[in-house]
């Protein structure tokens, strides 16, 4: 699986839980700003039993935007030396959404999320009832477009990954059936087509 960097703007959202991110794939960066003295006891602790793969990153100066555009600078250090990355900005602060959009384009893989539990990765973790985890599926499919799996290994292996491979083979198995079900997607075979919009 691929690494994940989440980047937390803490001047703007203070999280509630780190703790989810705890995964040999998430690697987390805090930006605290300059006039910021206390982080949160729970938020300290989550970081620190993640050792090396979580790190905190105090921004010297003052002024509009000054952490926002620590956080660029990071991204673009990281996509640097690890290309397949993927980019998850916790933040509210909708200024970052023409910066993802910029690094899409280049093909880095890169989003915002208002909180931790927003990350698809975290949320897929999260969904234990047969709709939560179609509802994520079905999510998920929808943001592939037209890079949707086109093989049942392909698609099987796409859910697996989704959740982190939690589910068993019977789950990951009824999950399909129940897309199959839903006439979201249609199994010829092994191909696998798609009733939705690209």
């Amino acid at each position: 699986m691929r690494v994940n960097y989440v980047l937390i703007d803490y001047e703007n959202v203070q999280p509630e839980s780190v703790a989810a991110l705890a995964q040999d794939h998430f690697k987390v960066m805090v930006f605290v700003g300059a006039s910021q003295s206390k982080v949160t006891f729970d938020a300290a602790a989550a970081l620190q039993k993640m050792g090396s793969k979580a790190e905190y990153v105090k921004i010297s100066g003052n002024g509009p935007n000054a952490l926002d555009f620590h956080i660029a600078y990071y991204i673009g250090l990281l996509a640097a030396a690890e290309p397949g990355a993927y980019f998850h900005i916790i933040s509210k602060d909708t200024g970052f959404d023409q910066l993802i959009q910029h690094l899409k384009s280049k093909n880095i893989f890169a989003a915002r999320s208002k909180a931790i539990t927003d990350i698809p990765l975290v949320k897929a973790a999260g969904a234990k009832s047969p709709a939560e985890r179609m509802a994520i599926v079905t999510a998920k499919l929808q943001q592939l477009g037209a890079s949707r799996p086109r093989t049942l290994k392909t698609l099987t292996s796409t859910i697996e990954s989704l959740f982190q491979k939690q589910l068993g083979e019977p789950e990951v198995k009824a999950l399909i059936e129940a897309l199959a079900a839903s006439s979201t997607v249609v199994v010829t075979g092994t191909k696998v087509s798609y009733v939705m919009p690209s």
